[in-house]
């Protein structure tokens, strides 16, 4: 039972939650981008996108959710990295090319 605690120790607690696709994305990305040359901003657009088409998994440690994904799991969810950062590349890229 929580019975004291301070906003300061929850907000401490609390930087180390992330969602576990941010880096199964970050690495997808530069996989698939390859030798190209782009800048943060397309980098961080492709991200948003793709993560925003992935369900959210937030932990704390990464190695938590390795321990409990069965094979199969997590190579389902590489799949459907792989095929988010596909999309969003795309989907960036021809927003890039619009003119307004």
């Amino acid at each position: 039972m929580l019975t004291s605690y301070s906003l300061s120790d929850v907000t401490a607690n609390l930087d180390s939650v992330h969602n576990y696709y941010e880096h199964m994305v970050i690495g997808e990305i530069h996989k698939q981008i390859g030798d190209k040359t782009v800048g943060t901003d397309f980098v961080a657009d492709v991200a948003c996108v793709a993560l925003n088409h992935l369900p959210p998994r937030y932990i704390r440690y990464d190695v938590d959710m390795a321990f409990y994904l069965s094979p199969k799991e997590s190579m389902e969810m590489e799949d459907k990295v792989i095929d988010a950062v596909r999309d969003a590349l795309t989907f960036v890229e021809k927003r890039g090319n619009r003119t307004l």
